[in-house]
């Protein structure tokens, strides 16, 4: 499966972006999906995790209460709404997805496929 992430950007600490991930080349709907990030100088942590049927969401308990992921299997899509961004929130996003059925959601060695990331700014 091939995955685009989009919809980053630059914002002012209190506001909202809402994040993208398409999906293309296998049915959708067998993949879990997860969202990592990256910050400048640090390595990459898990952000939120949705399974194959838009259950079981999970989040880092950095932004638990601030985002929510959802998904959207008709259109082949997963989102992450992000509310409140603060400037520690500054990253690259991913989103990914595993090959396998075993895995542990906050684990990005447990996925195999990887969107190009999208750039986040948060100013304070």
């Amino acid at each position: 499966v091939q995955l685009q992430a989009s919809g980053g950007g630059l914002v002012q600490a209190g506001g909202s972006l809402r994040l993208s991930c398409a999906a293309s080349g296998r049915t959708f709907s067998n993949y879990a999906v997860a969202w990592f990030r990256q910050g400048p100088g640090k390595e990459r942590e898990f952000v939120a995790f949705i399974g194959r049927l838009g259950n079981s969401p999970y989040y880092a308990g950095s932004v638990k209460g601030r985002f929510t992921i959802s998904r959207d299997n008709i259109k082949n899509t997963v989102y992450l709404q992000m509310n409140s961004l603060k400037p520690e929130d500054t990253a690259v996003y991913y989103c990914a997805a595993p090959s396998s059925y075993y895995y542990t959601a906050h684990n990005p060695k447990d996925y195999d496929y990887w969107g190009q990331g999208t750039q986040v700014t948060v100013s304070s």
